[in-house]
């Protein structure tokens, strides 16, 4: 298999809801902190004028190999190749912290990643257990299993994949990886569909075992949770965060955020606080979006996802 992955459709989730969202001034500054193939960032192009810019984050090579393609082809494009958690990092780079009008971040693997085999993301097709959104960076997932305790793997199986059946799968694995080491994805999902007691009509029993293993191997959480802090950092006053998750952890992270920082600071009942004192720094744009049927039918993949938007206050 070539280096690209031009043979995979990428399609981009709740696009035009989440371009829209951004409320795009045509002279304005962006930030999409996820790339992946650039459908979005393309769109919000789409609107910018000769005076727009927008900067992009990705930490996949592919990614990165696609969106210096862009930046050739478009002078109001830039795009840097790191974790979207380093987001402040990038943007004193590029000299626009407190500057950006909109943030946007899609949360999770891409269509890409997932169908190309070599990347080890997906049971469908046999492949290295690899998992990382940087294959060039940090440990895989075969790596990890590898060595991992009995007790560690059930965690994560559970923390980040809501696996009911987490250490029972975890037992599988070990006892699995003391007959032959565990480097194949068909050799992952094999044991535990073997383990997993219970399937469910229409998933494969691995899902939520394969999403936990990638969640935690990416630090998808802890990445998520630093890149929203840094948001109010970098954004301007009126200035748009517009996150696409699609876990039910990640949609859970992002709403409680947008609640915390939508409330002032907490002073006692008899102080005449008024201002900025009694307020937040982000304010709730609207409530959260799902996909409509007509994207559904089109993308299945899109049907976990949401959106959710706020607007920095000051």
């Amino acid at each position: 298999m070539n280096n690209t992955d031009d043979q995979f459709v990428h399609q981009s989730v709740l696009l035009q809801e989440s371009v829209a969202a951004l409320a795009i001034k045509p002279e304005g500054v962006y930030v999409d902190g996820t790339f992946g193939r650039g459908g979005h960032s393309r769109a919000i192009l789409a609107q910018l004028g000769a005076g727009g810019r927008l900067y992009a984050i990705d930490r996949d090579p592919q990614a990165i190999a696609e969106g210096e393609r862009l930046a050739a082809q478009d002078s109001r494009f830039q795009i840097a190749y790191a974790p979207f958690s380093d987001l402040r990092r990038c943007c004193e780079q590029w000299g626009i912290v407190g500057k950006v009008n909109g943030l946007l971040l899609d949360i999770g693997v891409s269509s890409p990643q997932l169908d190309d085999a070599s990347r080890g993301f997906s049971f469908r097709n046999d492949g290295p257990l690899d998992m990382r959104m940087n294959p060039n960076e940090g440990q895989s997932a075969a790596q990890w299993l590898a060595q991992a305790k009995e007790e560690d793997i059930a965690n994560v199986l559970w923390q980040y994949g809501e696996e009911r059946f987490s250490r029972r799968i975890a037992k599988a694995i070990v006892l699995a990886r003391q007959e032959q080491s565990i480097t194949r994805t068909k050799q992952l999902q094999e044991i535990v569909a073997k383990a997993h007691p219970r399937w469910e009509k229409g998933k494969d029993p691995a899902t939520r075992a394969f999403q936990a293993i990638r969640i935690f191997i990416n630090r998808e959480l802890d990445e998520l949770e630093k890149a929203l802090a840094e948001s109010l950092d970098v954004l301007v006053e009126g200035g748009r965060l517009v996150v696409i998750s699609f876990h039910s952890l990640e949609d859970r992270m992002v709403k409680q955020f947008i609640q915390r920082e939508s409330k002032g600071e907490e002073f006692p009942l008899d102080l005449p606080i008024q201002g900025r004192a009694a307020e937040g720094r982000l304010q709730r744009i609207g409530k959260m979006i799902k996909p409509g049927q007509t994207e559904l039918q089109e993308n299945p993949r899109a049907r976990s996802s949401c959106l959710r938007v706020a607007e920095k206050r000051f």
